[in-house]
């Protein structure tokens, strides 16, 4: 499993998980070729707009979102699956920060 930017290019036989709240600025939804949107699993609009990207917030985001994780076991156990179903599997985010952002947190999580 792996994560990229909603904005790369599909690469053949890949399995592409939106995993942000809102959908990505500037991309139509043929052109991001996403096979599941899973909204569901992002950070709250609370959270979200709290952090607003702020790398000094990082470790604070974190460890909120995983205590919101925590209470996402179904969706959690739906990327496992997935993961298991596709070989090539990669959740995707549209920030501009890829150190930063939900999808890096949730693959963090996942790894636990």
């Amino acid at each position: 499993m792996k994560i990229k930017r909603v904005y790369e290019p599909a690469e053949k036989g890949e399995f592409r998980v939106l995993v942000d709240r809102l959908w990505p600025r500037g991309v139509s939804k043929k052109k991001a070729k996403i096979d599941l949107w899973l909204k569901i699993i992002s950070p709250s609009d609370e959270l979200r707009k709290w952090f607003s990207h702020d790398p000094q917030k990082w470790s604070g985001f974190k460890k909120k979102y995983f205590k919101e994780l925590k209470s996402k076991k179904q969706e959690l156990a739906e990327i496992r699956l997935l993961k298991k179903k596709h070989k090539n599997l990669t959740l995707l985010f549209s920030a501009k920060d890829p150190k930063h952002n939900n999808a890096v947190a949730l693959l963090e999580y996942l790894k636990f």
